[in-house]
């Protein structure tokens, strides 16, 4: 026991388990080499003596604290809420700690990194909406964390590691899908018109539309990855006396906007969906398996996604991931 703040001490355990203290150190690693009975008595005889071991001295004396943040925003999204589940989750069984960062919006950049790596983390995980490569630019320059991986989304920046969903093929199947059930007038309907890199879906869905129709494809934008502000860009739209032809289909870049788009065109404007228009989303939330919307969308590969992560984390993996994903056909099309 340390004569000075009473607290029990790695010698205590030593000396009631009968090892040394270097092997209560390797107990307490996930990937030390210990045999698993010697393990499990050093265990037993820390949680009897109540001794946890002090991961801040650890990792500063090993450079490591095994430790990840999760930079984050827009908890709205249901989708969000899944994906930080399944990630923290798989994180967890993998020997890694989690740190959640909120960022509200894009200026918190530079500090959500400043917190990040006052608290020693050995990585810092975006999955932020609202975070461009221009902030990312400028939250770097200000302070550097030992990897830096953008998450769920694209980004050009050489110093990031992506893991992303492969968008393009993901689109294409979508566009796909859309042309064999006979639709020919398409309108994206996407988020804010920033230079966010998920509008990265925009741009593959039309050039895709362009190159096998030799037809543009329209865009609308919602002021907010929100159900209200897409059911206001949808009731503006099918009521805009401009030339846009009223579309058969909506393209939405994520089930968010799809679902408030499919109650603008039923409860707004009297609308059948897929009758009179068709919706199709992006993401595979909860909420589009309900019969009140069985929306048709694309499912990301989470799983998989925060596999490659953890191997980004070990060190074994070293370049941009883009996984193929499902996509989930239903009757909103």
């Amino acid at each position: 026991m340390d004569d000075l703040t009473g607290s029990i001490t790695a010698d205590d355990v030593a000396e009631a388990a009968g090892v040394s203290r270097w092997t209560v150190a390797r107990a307490f690693k996930k990937d030390a080499s210990i045999s698993q009975k010697t393990r499990e008595r050093v265990l037993a005889a820390a949680e009897t003596l109540g001794y946890a071991p002090d991961l801040l001295a650890s990792s500063l004396a090993s450079d490591r604290s095994n430790l990840v943040a999760i930079i984050t925003n827009d908890f709205s999204n249901p989708h969000k809420l899944v994906l930080l589940e399944r990630m923290t989750r798989l994180l967890s069984e993998a020997g890694w700690a989690t740190l959640l960062i909120h960022m509200s919006d894009s200026e918190d950049a530079s500090a959500a990194l400043l917190a990040a790596s006052q608290r020693r983390v050995d990585a810092a995980v975006v999955i932020g909406t609202r975070f461009d490569d221009r902030i990312l630019d400028t939250a770097l320059g200000a302070r550097r964390v030992k990897k830096l991986v953008i998450f769920a989304r694209y980004s050009q920046n050489p110093n990031t590691l992506t893991i992303a969903c492969d968008d393009v093929q993901a689109m294409r199947q979508i566009a796909d899908h859309v042309l064999e059930r006979g639709y020919r007038r398409p309108v994206f309907l996407a988020g804010p018109d920033t230079q966010s890199a998920k509008l990265h879906r925009k741009t593959a869905f039309t050039d895709y539309w362009h190159q096998r129709t030799g037809s543009t494809v329209p865009a609308i934008h919602a002021s907010a990855y929100d159900f209200s502000p897409a059911i206001d860009a949808v009731v503006q739209l099918m009521s805009d006396p401009s030339p846009i032809d009223r579309p058969d289909v909506l393209v939405c870049e994520n089930d968010i906007l799809a679902i408030g788009a499919m109650d603008a065109l039923r409860y707004r404007l009297g609308l059948r969906v897929p009758q009179d228009v068709a919706v199709t989303g992006f993401d595979d939330v909860p909420l589009s398996a309900s019969p009140a919307y069985a929306l048709t969308t694309f499912r990301q590969p989470i799983t998989q996604m925060t596999q490659k992560l953890i191997e980004v984390l070990n060190g074994t993996l070293a370049h941009d991931v883009h996984l193929p994903g499902r996509f989930v056909p239903r009757l909103s099309s």
